[in-house]
């Protein structure tokens, strides 16, 4: 019988951080955040590389991870960072338009026959 290791892999994970919390050893929820989102953004950027996808959600990513860290250690307002986030979604898209910009490969989506 053949059993999932998703249990396992589960009850390791939520160990080891409830283990780096309470040793103060990991990072502020917030912090970690921006972590996260920056390296999305940038390992989406090297996965997929430079098109009119990734053009507007790698930067967009990094954008949430340092709104994210500015609101919660420098208190500014969320308002002001999520209107200079759809500003800057806004230009990202306008400039994703431009023809010389390659759109998305599909080397990762099977063909489909259209029979």
């Amino acid at each position: 019988m053949n059993r999932s290791a998703a249990l396992p892999i589960i009850l390791i994970c939520l160990g080891s951080v409830w283990f780096l919390k309470s040793t103060s050893l990991l990072p502020d929820t917030s912090t970690l955040l921006t972590l996260l989102l920056t390296a999305a953004g940038i390992v989406l950027l090297i996965i997929d590389g430079f098109n009119k996808s990734t053009l507007i959600t790698s930067p967009l990513l990094v954008y949430a991870g340092g709104a994210i860290y500015l609101y919660d250690h420098y208190g500014l307002y969320a308002s002001h960072l999520v209107s200079l986030g759809m500003v800057l979604a806004g230009l990202l898209m306008l400039i994703a338009r431009s023809p010389q910009i390659p759109e998305r490969s599909r080397k990762y989506w099977p063909k489909q026959d259209n029979d």
